[in-house]
Parts: structure tokens; sequence; C-alpha cells
């Protein structure tokens, strides 16, 4: 069993810059990643992170956002820079370990966060 806990959403204008941190707390090495949901629409991905460090992103935030781990701190990160309205989702954290299927698909994880709200204004 993975715990998560998110912090750091918020509202911020359009070309603003916010940072999300999940604190997960699980044995072993598992992959982890955000996902977004907006109102009346499907949970989607955001980024991920292998177990052993690829990272992989969505195509609507490729070079605005990052995702980053530190080991050490047991914690995930979102940079995410030149926001968007579109942006506007409650996200979320995920982890599982490995098993062998596409580690950015939302069906591979099993353990997710509360959510956090991201609110992006025009």
């Amino acid at each position: 069993q993975v715990q998560l806990v998110e912090s750091g959403g918020g509202s911020v204008q359009a070309g603003g810059s916010l940072r999300l941190s999940c604190a997960h707390f699980g044995y072993g090495e598992y992959n982890l990643g955000w996902f977004r949901q907006a109102p009346g629409k499907e949970r989607e991905g955001v980024a991920a992170i292998e177990a052993y460090g690829k990272p992989s992103y969505a195509d609507s935030v490729k070079g605005r956002f990052t995702i980053s781990k530190d080991n050490a701190k047991n914690t995930l990160y979102l940079q995410m820079n030149s926001l968007k309205p579109e942006d506007t989702a409650m996200y979320y954290c995920a982890a599982d370990w490995s098993r062998g299927g596409d580690y950015k698909s939302v069906a591979e994880y099993n353990y997710w966060g509360q959510g956090t709200q991201v609110t992006v204004s025009s």
C-alpha cells in the first residue's frame, strides 16, 4: 500500500506558475504520476515517472510542466509554468508498482492522493 498527500494547489493568473508536491509513503520502488480531472471530463495523465526515473508528459503540457522526485524526502513534484486556463482541474498524484503496463495510464495506478485544486484565470 502507498499513502499519498498532495499540496501546493491554488489560484493563479494565466502565464503564472505553481509547484505541486506529493508526499508518498510505501515500500520499494514504484511508478509515480500526476493526473488531473476537470469538471465533466475524464481523469487524464499529465506526467509520470517510472520507478527508475524515466519521465513522460502529455503533449498538452510538454515544455511547460516538469515532473521530478526527491527520493530522500519521499516527495514527488510537478512544476507548472506558463499556466493556461485549460490547465484548471483537480490534480492528483498516484503510485503503484509496475505491472508491465503503460505507466502513463490511469488504469495502472491503484493508489491515489486526495487531490489539490489548480485554478488558472485568464
